[in-house]
C-alpha cells in the first residue's frame, strides 16, 4: 500500500494576484533537435535526451542530466507533452538495465507552476542565485536517488499543448501523467519496476491524489509507486486550505499583528464565526462537517502565484488605509463584537495580509513574501529563472521547445485563463487511497487502515543530521505526518538540510520515530508539542532583495504574548 507522507509547515502560503480576462490558450509543440530518433520512444532516445552541451554558468562537476519533452499519449493531441529534467544519483544509475534502486519524481503546484522552481530553488542539483549565478546544491534529492522534475499539466513551463488540448479536470491530468510515464519507461526501461517515490508540494496535494486514483484504476500501471509524499499540500477545499489556517499562522508568527492581543481576539472570533474553529480529537470522534464558504469576490487571489512573483505590495485600493480616517485603536470593525466583518467576510487571509502591510512592524509598506513569514525583505530575494531557461544555449542543451518561452507560472492549466479547477477536492475520494492546519483536518477526516484519522496527536520531536530540532513527526497505519520547524511554503528551500533528512529517513527510509506501536510511540510524546502550531522565530529579517538586518520585538512584549497565549490554551 502506498504511504502518504505529509511534509507541512505552519505558515500562510498564498498571495494576492491580479485576475486577467479570458482569452485563447496558446498553441505549443516540442522541437525536433538534431539526432532525434525516428519512431516510438525506446532506449535509443537516452542519448538524445542526455544533456551533453555546456549549460551557461554551470562550471562545477555534476552527475549526468537528461531532459526533454515526452508525449502523454492523448488521442488526437500528438503535441501534448510533458517536459522533464532528470538528474542521476551517480553516473549511469538512471540508465542501468538491472537496477532495483528507488527513483523519484517532483511536482510543483499552482495549478500552473513549473517544477523548475523545485529544480532550481528547492531540491534540485543547481541553485540559481539572485544575481543569476548558479551554485551547486549540496542538499539536492538526487544525492539519494535518481530524480526527475516534471512540468505538468500539459502547457505548464516547458510542457506543450495544442490550443484545444489543455486538461479539463484532474482526472484528465491523471490520465495524461500515466501516458507520460508509459512513454518514459520506454526510454528508461528499468524505471518500470524500480520503486517510484512520487513527491510534490502545494497544489501537488491535488495532483498526486488524482494521479494515484488513476494509478490504482489501471490493471497494469506503467510504474511501481512505492510511496507518495506531499509538502504543504492542497488536499481539502479552498476555505480549509487557505482561510481556515490564518489563526494558526498568527500563533506561529504573532509579529504579523504586532503581538496585539486585541487584534488576536478579533481574528479568533472571526475564525469562530466563519466556522473555522474545527475541533480535532485523537482518535477523531465522527466526520468533520464541511467548512462554509463565505468569501467576497472583491479580492483577486489564487494558489497560482509562484513564490518568485509573490509578495507584491498590496494594491492601494485594497489596503486598509482606505479606512485611515479611523484611528487604529478606535476601529470598531477590528474589535470582537460577535458579528462577521461585512467587508472582508471570511477572507481572513486577505484581512491579515493587509493588516500586516499597514500596521505591523517590520512588514509595514513592504512587498513581503507570504510564502516565508521570517522575511520582511522588500522586495523579496529574486527568483528569476527566465534568463537561464530562456537562453538559447540552455534551450538547445535541454531539448526544450522553441514554440514557447518558459515561464514559472502559467495561467491556462484548465484551458481558459481565470477558470478554477472544476474537480472535487481529493478528500472526496481519499479514504483508503492512501498549511499544516488544513492537512491535519484532512488527515482526521480520512479513514485509513480501518480507522478514521490519527489515534494520537502528533507530538514526537525529530532532529536533522546536525542534531538540531527539526520539528514534529508522527506515523500511523502507513501514514506519516511531519511538521518542519521554521520552514516556509517551499520547505526544501527554507530548510534544505531538514528536508533532505526527512526525505532520507521517512520517505526513502523506514525510520520508526513517531510510529504508534502497541507499547507506545517510538521516540516518545512531548506534551509541549501537542498543539496545532510551532512558534516561529522571534527574529524577522529585513532588507531589500537580500538580508541586511533583522527586527525583534522587545522582550517584555514577547513575554506578555506568551502569558496571553498560555492563558488561552489553559482556559
Amino acid at each position: 500500500m502506498a504511504l502518504l507522507s505529509l511534509l507541512n509547515i505552519a505558515a500562510l502560503s498564498v498571495a494576492i494576484v491580479a485576475q486577467t480576462p479570458a482569452s485563447t490558450p496558446p498553441n505549443s509543440y516540442p522541437h525536433e533537435y538534431e539526432g532525434q530518433p525516428a519512431g516510438d520512444y525506446s532506449p535509443a532516445w537516452q542519448n538524445y535526451f542526455e544533456v551533453t552541451e555546456p549549460l551557461p554558468n554551470i562550471t562545477f562537476d555534476h552527475t549526468r542530466n537528461f531532459a526533454g519533452n515526452i508525449g502523454v499519449q492523448r488521442e488526437g493531441h500528438p503535441n501534448n507533452t510533458l517536459f522533464f529534467w532528470a538528474a542521476e544519483k551517480s553516473n549511469g544509475s538512471l540508465t542501468a538495465e538491472d537496477s532495483i534502486e528507488p527513483w523519484g519524481i517532483w511536482l510543483n503546484g499552482g495549478p500552473g507552476s513549473s517544477s523548475m522552481t523545485g529544480f532550481f530553488w528547492e531540491n534540485g542539483p543547481y541553485r540559481i542565485q539572485p544575481d543569476t549565478s548558479i551554485t551547486k546544491n549540496n542538499y539536492s534529492w538526487n544525492t539519494l536517488a535518481d530524480y526527475i522534475w516534471v512540468d505538468q499539466p500539459v502547457g505548464v513551463g516547458y510542457s506543450t499543448a495544442d490550443t484545444d488540448g489543455y486538461i479539463f479536470d484532474e482526472d484528465q491530468m491523471g490520465r495524461d501523467f500515466m501516458g507520460f510515464l508509459s512513454n518514459l519507461v520506454k526510454v528508461f526501461p528499468a524505471l518500470a519496476t524500480r520503486p517510484l517515490y512520487l513527491t510534490g508540494e502545494s497544489y501537488a496535494g491535488t495532483y498526486i491524489p488524482y494521479i494515484m486514483k488513476t494509478y490504482f484504476g489501471l490493471e497494469n500501471p506503467p510504474v511501481n509507486i512505492a510511496k507518495f509524499a506531499i509538502g504543504n499540500g492542497v488536499l481539502a477545499s479552498r476555505q480549509v486550505a487557505q482561510f481556515l489556517p490564518v489563526l494558526t499562522s498568527i500563533k506561529t508568527y504573532p509579529q504579523l499583528i504586532g503581538y496585539d492581543q486585541g487584534v488576536y481576539n478579533y481574528f479568533e472570533e472571526q475564525s469562530n464565526l466563519c466556522g473555522y474553529n474545527v475541533s480535532l480529537t485523537y482518535p477523531q470522534d465522527g466526520l468533520i462537517p464541511s467548512v462554509p464558504y463565505d468569501i467576497p469576490n472583491i479580492f483577486p487571489w489564487s494558489f497560482n502565484t509562484p513564490p518568485e512573483e509573490g509578495g507584491q505590495e498590496a494594491p492601494p485600493e485594497l489596503a486598509l488605509e482606505k479606512r485611515s480616517d479611523i484611528v487604529k485603536r478606535n476601529m470598531t470593525w477590528l474589535q470582537a463584537n460577535g458579528t462577521i466583518d461585512p467587508f472582508y467576510r471570511c477572507d481572513l487571509m486577505t484581512e491579515l495580509r493587509l493588516y500586516a502591510f499597514n500596521y505591523s512592524t517590520p512588514y509595514i509598506g513592504t512587498a513581503f513574501d507570504f510564502y516565508d513569514m521570517t522575511n520582511a525583505l522588500s522586495p523579496p530575494p529574486a527568483m528569476n529563472g527566465t534568463i537561464f531557461l530562456g537562453d538559447a544555449r540552455t534551450r538547445k542543451a535541454i531539448h526544450a521547445p522553441t514554440s514557447k518561452d518558459w515561464v514559472s507560472y502559467f495561467t491556462f492549466p484548465f484551458g481558459d485563463k481565470g477558470v478554477l479547477d472544476p474537480s472535487p477536492e481529493p478528500m472526496v475520494f481519499l479514504t483508503e487511497l492512501a498549511s499544516n492546519a488544513s492537512s491535519e483536518i484532512a488527515i482526521q477526516n480520512t479513514t485509513f487502515g480501518g480507522i478514521q484519522g490519527f489515534t494520537k496527536q502528533p507530538s514526537t520531536p525529530w532532529y536533522d543530521d546536525s542534531g538540531v530540532f527539526a520539528g514534529i513527526i508522527h506515523q500511523e497505519r502507513n501514514w506519516t505526518y511531519a511538521l518542519l520547524d521554521g520552514a516556509g511554503h517551499l520547505a526544501p528551500m527554507d530548510k534544505p538540510e531538514a528536508a533532505l533528512t526527512f526525505f532520507r529517513e521517512f520517505i526513502l527510509g523506514n525510520n520508526a520515530t513517531g510510529l504508534v506501536a502497541d507499547d507506545g510511540v517510538v521516540g516518545g510524546e512531548n506534551a509541549t508539542l501537542a498543539r496545532d502550531y510551532l512558534r516561529g522565530s522571534d527574529e524577522i529579517f529585513t532588507g531589500s532583495g537580500s538580508t541586511q538586518g533583522s527586527y525583534t520585538f522587545p522582550t517584555e512584549t514577547r513575554s506578555a504574548w506568551d502569558a496571553f497565549m498560555a492563558a488561552k490554551e489553559t482556559a
